[in-house]
């Protein structure tokens, strides 16, 4: 059975074997399940609580005020 994995953009699920996975110097990865979200988080560096389409939207840190 494949795995699904989550996007760690928009949260939303995808199946393996589409998406991509992007791993980081520091040995972090990201899984993306579309250019979009890809575009989104690493070249606009944009906040994905702060997006209205993603499920983070609204969500805020514990611990921030």
């Amino acid at each position: 059975m494949p795995k699904s994995r989550n996007c760690s953009f928009c949260g939303d699920e995808f199946s393996s074997g589409t998406g991509m996975m992007y791993v980081r110097n520091d040995g972090t990865i990201l899984y993306f399940c579309s250019s979009k979200c890809r575009k989104s988080s690493l070249a606009l560096k944009r906040d994905s609580r702060k997006i209205r389409w993603t499920k983070y939207f609204g969500k805020e840190e514990k611990g921030k005020a």
